[in-house]
């Protein structure tokens, strides 16, 4: 009896593999798209701000001073766009937006250096747009920093008299501060949701506009049967997913993996354990296709926003911040993150995975009672 329920249950697997197989269009959906969305999403939700125009006034023009030009230049984040002997040239770049930021060093910039007195270095930026106006504030104090260290410390002649505050500044986990590092881990989540959610809750309602739902429902077959054969293939894709982001957004954006793969899959199937449950439930709420992309992307859309992918969780308001906890993408987000930037074990996870695994139990139960019930 049980060889005959096994071979049954596969048989209706086997099925479902063949019809998903000949929708070209959601083949493209389930394959193609996850990588399509990695390779857009991990070049523009980089917050790495670089190629900012800038302009600069060398009033000095000496050794010293092109020294910090060139370290300017080189460090990639800026394109001299202007190089003036005039200040008003730079109020005016400034003012039409053809500059983000401008440098202006004074005539005796070398000389102060050279007689152990401070040497100060303008530096003017356009504030119209706060972000990329602070990330190159930033930046430039960064390296105007870090040559007047140099200058102090290999040139005998620029010798300080007093010894200032000595930091020294290490930066782990992600010692370049590149932000792909920290976006792509969390891409794996999202794109993963979105496939194993639309997919399920997608296909499932197509299947009950085409009539075919009902058919199999007077035929001989359980309910957990029917369920089963309708659920394997997304995990099955859901894992080939997984495998593809991961090994795609390793290799073509160079983001380290520290931590185990096995453990990396585990959490994964936890995940997808979930969205399935998030797919299966929406299918029950919709009664046509449309109904059920519009009810997931209006889960989807929140999940992506609040989860702490794009904006940090602790700036956001107290309430918004309480309504987080409700994301399952949340703490897989802690978890992948933690996997490839810190190589994390399962003991150092095990908070965020057990309410994962908790949430997935708690959503596919309520989901399939309501499958259940929608069957009836």
């Amino acid at each position: 009896m049980k060889r005959f329920l096994y071979s049954r249950l596969s048989f209706l697997i086997r099925k479902e593999f063949i019809q998903l197989s000949r929708d070209k269009k959601l083949v493209f959906l389930m394959f193609v798209y996850p990588l399509l969305q990695l390779l857009i999403f991990g070049y523009v939700f980089s917050t790495d701000v670089k190629h900012m125009s800038l302009g600069v006034m060398d009033a000095s023009y000496t050794k010293e001073s092109r020294q910090l030009v060139s370290s300017i230049k080189s460090a990639g984040y800026f394109d001299v766009n202007v190089n003036t002997k005039e200040r008003s040239v730079l109020e005016e770049k400034l003012e039409h937006g053809d500059i983000t930021a401008a440098v202006v060093i004074p005539g005796d910039f070398s000389v102060r250096l050279k007689h152990r007195q401070t040497a100060t270095v303008q530096v003017v930026i356009d504030g119209s747009d706060p972000n990329t106006g602070g990330t190159a504030l930033s930046y430039l104090n960064r390296i105007i920093r870090e040559q007047s260290l140099k200058l102090v410390t290999i040139d005998p002649r620029f010798t300080r008299t007093a010894q200032g505050v000595d930091n020294h500044i290490n930066v782990l986990y992600n010692p370049d501060m590149r932000s792909v590092n920290y976006m792509v881990p969390g891409l794996i989540g999202i794109l993963l949701m979105m496939v194993t959610m639309l997919l399920t809750s997608v296909a499932l309602v197509k299947e009950r506009e085409k009539g075919t739902m009902e058919q199999l429902i007077v035929m001989p077959l359980r309910r957990y049967e029917i369920l089963l054969s309708k659920l394997v293939p997304f995990v099955a894709i859901g894992f080939f997913d997984a495998v593809i982001i991961a090994v795609f957004g390793t290799l073509w954006f160079n983001v380290p993996m520290r931590g185990s793969v096995i453990l990396l899959f585990f959490m994964s199937a936890l995940f997808v354990f979930a969205s399935l449950g998030l797919g299966l439930f929406v299918s029950t709420v919709s009664k046509t296709q449309q109904q059920a992309m519009m009810t997931a992307y209006f889960i989807l859309l929140p999940s992506m926003i609040l989860s702490g992918l794009i904006f940090p969780i602790e700036s956001m308001p107290t309430a918004i911040q309480y309504l987080t906890y409700i994301l399952h993408i949340k703490y897989f987000l802690i978890i992948v993150r933690g996997i490839f930037l810190k190589g994390n074990t399962l003991l150092d996870l095990w908070q965020p995975a057990l309410i994962l695994a908790v949430y997935g139990i708690i959503v596919f139960s309520l989901s399939v009672a309501r499958f259940r019930k929608k069957l009836t």
